[in-house]
C-alpha cells in the first residue's frame, strides 16, 4: 500500500460509490473502502470525516464556484443572468470523471435514506451559497432565495441529463445547466 499516493481522494470517492452500489451503503465499511482504494484507514480519515462525506466531496468547492460566478457577473445582470454566470463557472470545472460518477452516485443515493438526506443538505448548501452571493449583489431577499433555488434545480437537472447522456468528450456540462435554467425560468412564468 503506497503512502501519500497521488489521487487518493478521487480514488476513495470512486471506490466508495462502487461499494455502495454493490453491497449497499450500510454494509460498506471505511476499512473496505480504504482497502479497495489502496490506502490506509488513516489516509481515508485525512480526506473525509466519515463515509457520508464521500458523496458530498467537492460540495464546498462547487458552492464557491457558483458564488464566484454570480459575484463576477456584469453589474447590470438580472438575478437569473447572475445565476447563469454561476452555473457556467461551476459547470466549467466539471470533467469526464464527474460525468462518469453521476449515474453511480445517483444509484447509491437512491438505495440509502441516509444518503438521500445528505444529498438534500447538499442542495440546501448550494442554494445558500448562491442566495448569499445574490444578496451581496443587492438582490432582494425573496428574489435571491428563489433565484438560488432555481439555480440548484437547474444544476441538478442539467447534471443528470449530461451524466446520463452520450459520452462525447467534447460535450460539456454548461449547456445542459443553462438550458435547464431557461426551462425553469419559462416554467415559472407559466405559473401566473
Amino acid at each position: 500500500m503506497a503512502r501519500w499516493e497521488p489521487g487518493a481522494r478521487e480514488r476513495l470517492v470512486f471506490v466508495a460509490v462502487d461499494l455502495f452500489t454493490e453491497q449497499g451503503y450500510d454494509d460498506t465499511t471505511v476499512a473496505q473502502i480504504a482497502e479497495r482504494a489502496g490506502v490506509t484507514k488513516s489516509t481515508f480519515f485525512r480526506h473525509f470525516a466519515d463515509k457520508r462525506e464521500l458523496l458530498v466531496a467537492g460540495q464546498e468547492t462547487l458552492g464557491q464556484l457558483l458564488a464566484e460566478g454570480i459575484t463576477e457577473a456584469p453589474a447590470n445582470a438580472s438575478p437569473l443572468e447572475a445565476v447563469a454566470a454561476g452555473l457556467e463557472r461551476a459547470s466549467g470545472a466539471m470533467g469526464p470523471e464527474n460525468r462518469e460518477l453521476g449515474p453511480r452516485i445517483k444509484a447509491a443515493i437512491a438505495a440509502s435514506t441516509e444518503l438521500q438526506e445528505r444529498d438534500a443538505l447538499k442542495s440546501v448548501g448550494l442554494a445558500v451559497a448562491m442566495t448569499a452571493a445574490l444578496i451581496a449583489r443587492g438582490v432582494a431577499d425573496a428574489t435571491a432565495h428563489l433565484a438560488g433555488e432555481l439555480g440548484v434545480m437547474a444544476f441538478k437537472r442539467g447534471y443528470a441529463e449530461w451524466a446520463e447522456g452520450d459520452r462525447d468528450e467534447d460535450d460539456h456540462l454548461a449547456p445542459y445547466t443553462l438550458s435547464a435554467l431557461e426551462e425553469l425560468r419559462a416554467a415559472s412564468i407559466s405559473l401566473g
